[in-house]
């Protein structure tokens, strides 16, 4: 699978996991590894010979839904008949819903897609044996709330539950406490997720002349390969549309698209047919 060393949060939560039978809450960083630390025990707690869903993986975003379910996939080549699918909201719901009428062991899901196939009785969630809930601290931030409460009251009180979060704010705590029961806990050091080899440069800028230092910086190395971050999607579209006039190979990434949009695009950056893309921090969650 092309891991030759695991990273802190795999090395501590993956053992445990793998013991099952407990709740758990693992702290870790955006890019530390945590889909295989959860995806790798998951997959080993699962019955190939069950039909019925046992696991469901959610995730604050489609991007990111999508890139675990794709680790998800290759994980589960080793262990024979296991089945996936994710479902996420700007995709068609028809197709999803003809996708779970059919066997499956994992469904990784955002909250707002799944409580819409919920309702339309297109899955059933009273026999789940584990919840994972990815990105938990971002889900909140993005307003999940009561999707995450109502999606946790369809769901058995005897399932374990794996949360994984950045950080844990109050609503983090207050769902620990309600729907979890004396969970282990995994904090890896904040300071040993750095990668060593970033350098970090700042300017101070008016407004005004974003575009322009952004074009500067640009035209030190026309090999540049990389992405812009943006506060809104009226400053991602913006800033693209102003690069591209420059003559620089951009486009934008923001949840407003739909996601073929957001595919070809992505499918252009990957294919390096794109020089910069510009993102909103929550539309580039799960870009690996």
């Amino acid at each position: 699978m092309g891991f030759q060393t695991p990273t802190d949060i795999q090395a501590q939560a993956i053992p445990l996991l793998l013991e099952g039978g407990r709740d758990f809450i693992g702290l870790a960083q955006t890019g530390t590894g945590k889909t295989a630390a959860f995806g790798l025990p998951l997959l080993d707690h699962l019955d190939a010979e069950w039909d019925h869903v046992q696991a469901l993986v959610l995730a604050p975003t489609r991007e990111l839904g999508q890139q675990i379910a794709e680790q998800l996939e290759k994980f589960a080549k080793h262990k024979k008949g296991l089945r996936t699918v994710a479902v996420y909201g700007g995709a068609n719901i028809a197709t999803q819903i003809a996708q779970l009428k059919k066997p499956r062991h994992v469904v990784i899901a955002t909250p707002g897609r799944l409580i819409d196939l919920v309702k339309r009785k297109a899955i059933k969630l009273d026999r789940i044996q584990h919840l994972v809930l990815d990105e938990a601290d971002e889900m909140l931030n993005m307003g999940f709330k009561d999707e995450l409460d109502e999606i946790l009251s369809f769901t058995p009180e005897d399932k374990c539950t794996w949360l994984f979060s950045a950080t844990m704010p109050r609503e983090i705590r207050r769902m620990v406490g309600q729907y979890m029961t004396a969970p282990l806990e995994v904090k890896v050091n904040q300071s040993s997720t750095v990668n060593q080899n970033i350098e970090h440069q700042f300017a101070l800028v008016r407004h005004s002349d974003k575009s322009e230092a952004i074009a500067r910086f640009l035209d030190l190395d026309p090999a540049l390969y990389g992405v812009v971050f943006c506060r809104t999607r009226r400053d991602t579209q913006a800033l693209a549309e102003e690069l591209l006039k420059r003559g620089y190979r951009a486009d934008a990434l923001h949840g407003e698209m739909s996601q073929a949009q957001r595919d070809r695009v992505m499918l252009r950056f990957k294919q390096k047919h794109l020089q910069v893309l510009v993102a909103t921090d929550v539309a580039a969650r799960g870009i690996d």
